[in-house]
């Protein structure tokens, strides 16, 4: 058996493919992060080697301690990553601190994982505690008509997460919470990683104005799909607004209902 025989690793492998055909890694733009459950560390410990050479994260990760996560690598193209994952791809290990991470398996011709590595380890660790341990995927992309988006909407919270609720009549039953908006910052460091966090206390959605988005979820499925419905979304607002603006939507009466007879908690702050 190869690594990639592996159940999680072909489904890493399916999503990094679905992503990219559609169109949302440009070149190597995008990342994406799983955190291995244990039983599936138990599957690939023959393939991992006992390198030793930690290197620091930027962040502190502490309840992420001893865990294994597969990520991209820095520089790497997804659409390169299912013809070749072990050049493109990595498992890396946290020390016991959560301070700390080492390169256990890929990336086999040299390289990094992802430039947005302290985002996400930041985002799984908060995600983590609040969901009491369901939740184990962060993926990034650059979807064109939510970055389009950013530049005619305002940056907030609430009309993002409206102008998105009103396009189609699942995407409230979908992220009833909403979704989060970080103003431009400059990507891949400390200070975006902790104000991506925060937006993630929140919501599973945090838009990086100008540049894309993130998602976070408990699987692979639930995760793509969460993106794949906002970037439709997105669209179909892009498409109204070209047409002459709103003629009717949904009315706020509507999303109540809406919660009521599927039974969500829907964030009633944006309804006000």
């Amino acid at each position: 058996m190869k690594i990639t025989d592996i159940s999680f690793v072909e489904k890493y492998i399916r999503l990094t493919m679905d992503g990219y055909l559609k169109g949302w890694h440009e070149r190597n733009g995008g990342n994406f992060s799983y955190r291995i459950k244990k039983d599936e560390v138990e599957k690939i410990e023959y393939f991992l080697n006992k390198n030793d050479e930690f290197q620091a994260i930027g962040v502190n990760v502490p309840n992420l301690a001893n865990e294994y996560f597969m990520v991209t690598g820095s520089g790497k193209y997804m659409r390169n990553i299912a013809l070749n994952p072990e050049d493109n791809i990595a498992i890396i290990k946290i020390d016991e601190k959560g301070e700390n991470y080492k390169i256990v398996w890929g990336l086999k011709n040299g390289g990094k994982p992802t430039s947005e590595l302290p985002t996400h380890l930041k985002n799984h660790s908060i995600k983590k505690e609040l969901t009491s341990d369901k939740f184990r995927v962060i993926y990034h992309s650059h979807p064109a008509n939510i970055i389009a988006l950013t530049f005619v909407l305002p940056l907030t919270d609430k009309d993002f997460t409206l102008a998105m609720w009103e396009m189609m009549t699942e995407c409230p039953v979908i992220f009833p919470r909403g979704i989060g908006v970080v103003p431009w910052m400059v990507p891949g460091g400390k200070d975006i990683a902790i104000a991506t966090s925060e937006v993630m206390k929140k919501y599973d959605v945090a838009i990086w104005a100008h540049h894309g988005i993130f998602c976070a979820g408990e699987d692979f499925d639930s995760t793509f799909g969460l993106m794949d419905a906002i970037e439709k979304s997105a669209e179909i607002y892009i498409k109204v607004m070209s047409m002459g603006g709103k003629k009717q939507t949904i009315p706020k009466e509507g999303f109540i209902q809406l919660a009521k007879d599927f039974n969500l908690d829907i964030n009633q702050e944006f309804l006000k």
